[in-house]
């Protein structure tokens, strides 16, 4: 038996009053999230001096040939990261404390100077005020599995939308986001503060978690299980489980720990080029 319902996955029509209600509840609930005690939450920023060591880094490109996807959406992408990275560029996570992303970020808005970009919504292409920040929170996502450092929040794509092609990074290895309440949270556990600093490049959206003491430590995202099934509604869903390889300095395997199990609805098929079985 596989151990996902396929139904639960599947968008349901609710009417736009349901769909209203929905959102007021989620983004109250929220809202009373990061006023209570049970995180403490960062908020302080130092972008003049940098912790001495890497933690880990990585870097995105900018700008993508996606099918159907008007370019000025891509551009405009841009212009939403570099506000977005101006609230979250030098964040210091201290030891307990949490980071959440849209709580530094806050609602994305023309006022702002957000601009429409591409978003998901259940399986289609379409444009909003302050699309494409999840690159961003796909970014951070990424590093942070590459740290010590504990994800407390994240949220998957519901559907895989393009194919493979030019991926670097596993299937399910993102993190998309939505005000307020498909946040991404990232608490720090261990004994020593990180910085997280970021930069919108010429080309590539670059991104880095620095600490205190030098890493130790080495970590390694592995993909296991990955599959794609077809399913009773004619189409293909999409399948893979990421580890969390823990080595020491002399890259002896100490632990492994699975980090994400991801589920997708397929919106192409698995045989088109990009691909793969």
């Amino acid at each position: 038996m596989p151990d996902y319902d396929v139904k639960k996955m599947l968008p349901r029509r609710r009417s736009a009053l349901r769909r209203r209600a929905g959102m007021a509840w989620y983004t109250a609930r929220r809202y009373l999230l990061w006023c209570s005690p049970q995180f403490t939450f960062a908020r302080q920023r130092d972008r003049e001096r940098d912790l001495p060591f890497v933690y880990a880094s990585h870097s995105t490109p900018l700008l993508r040939k996606l099918k159907d996807v008007d370019m000025v959406y891509q551009v405009n992408k841009i212009q939403n990261l570099r506000l977005a990275v101006e609230r979250l560029d030098g964040l210091l996570l201290q030891p307990g404390e949490t980071m959440s992303f849209w709580q530094l970020v806050g609602r994305p808005t023309y006022a702002k100077g957000y601009l429409d970009g591409m978003v998901l919504y259940c399986g289609q292409v379409r444009y909003a005020v302050g699309g494409g920040l999840c690159q961003l929170t796909n970014l951070i996502f990424w590093m942070a599995l590459h740290t010590p450092l504990t994800v407390t929040e994240r949220y998957r794509h519901s559907h895989d939308v393009f194919p493979d092609a030019d991926r670097t990074q596993p299937f399910g290895s993102g993190a998309t986001c939505a005000y307020p309440h498909r946040d991404l949270m990232i608490t720090n556990d261990t004994d020593q503060p990180f910085q997280l600093r970021l930069r919108v490049g010429e080309r590539e959206l670059e991104g880095q978690w620095r600490c205190q003491q030098e890493p130790f430590y080495r970590y390694r995202i592995v993909e296991r299980d990955h599959h794609f099934q077809p399913e009773y509604f004619g189409g293909y869903t999409r399948h893979n489980k990421l580890y969390r390889q823990v080595m020491n300095p002399e890259g002896d395997l100490l632990l492994e720990e699975l980090m994400v199990e991801n589920h997708a609805i397929m919106m192409y098929s698995p045989l088109l080029e990009g691909g793969r079985e």
